[in-house]
């Protein structure tokens, strides 16, 4: 198993913002992870990647407790935000130092560089730009990158789609394929756009208010599944507003 969850809960301000009692992720799976805003699902990678410490439980990553633990750092690779850069350097020199962590040779990163030429459309490198100054969707482009070049067995990405332009999403899912599919990496990937999480990913878990509320394999209905859910969600939403604002009118 690559990840194993047990009574995990996170609080924040008596509030249970993660509640996942149990979850395992196979070696080798796709998963997708979905949810509104404010549904814990950063909150939850943060918890599998020890970034932030559970209330209650624990995360095991390969058998291997996560928290104060270090093995499981050199086979995860894993990019949320642009706090995981550093917007100091230049998009080579932050890519060099992160190939340089894994024992990488100057000329092996260029190499690797070559094959994500398509990827990074020609906006990256040799620009002479610092990170700080690229655009977010280009930031992203340059975190995924360190992720590829990392060769992980464990691959996690928070809302990777967001910001890149159809091309690069396009050329993204593609990378994502082949990693999980030629090169059994175990992936996991957050995402608001439907569409690209059920083509990329085997199974998918539903977060709503912390609680994995579903967990599907993907078939040929799950998109029809969860556009009706958010869809379902969005309708109730909308009802509790107007009855709000009746409500409102109503006592003045």
């Amino acid at each position: 198993m690559m990840i194993e969850i047990k009574s995990l809960k996170k609080i924040y301000g008596g509030v249970t913002v993660v509640n996942v009692p149990q979850l395992s992720i196979a070696k080798g799976e796709s998963v997708g992870l979905v949810g509104n805003n404010g549904a814990g699902k950063t909150t939850l990678f943060r918890m599998i990647l020890d970034l932030i410490r559970p209330d209650t439980g624990e995360v095991l990553s390969n058998v291997e407790v996560v928290a104060g633990g270090e093995n499981w750092k050199t086979y995860t690779a894993s990019y949320l935000d642009e706090g995981f850069l550093i917007d100091y350097l230049t998009p080579e020199e932050y890519l060099y130092f992160i190939g340089g962590l894994h024992q990488q040779s100057k000329a092996t990163v260029d190499e690797a560089l070559v094959k994500l030429g398509d990827f990074f459309n020609d906006e990256i490198l040799k620009k002479g730009k610092y990170i700080r100054d690229l655009s977010k969707g280009n930031q992203c482009k340059v975190g995924v990158a360190s992720c590829m070049l990392q060769n992980p067995q464990l691959l996690m990405l928070d809302e990777p789609f967001a910001n890149i332009d159809p091309s690069t999403q396009f050329r993204l899912k593609n990378m994502l394929k082949e990693a999980n599919k030629t090169k059994g990496v175990t992936t996991i990937v957050s995402s608001h756009d439907l569409n690209h999480i059920t083509d990329v990913c085997d199974r998918i878990l539903l977060m709503e208010k912390g609680v994995i509320i579903k967990d599907i394999a993907t078939n040929s209905s799950t998109l029809k599944e969860l556009e009706n859910y958010f869809g379902v969600g969005q309708a109730f939403e909308e009802l509790v507003s107007v009855i709000d604002k009746i409500d409102e009118e109503e006592n003045h």
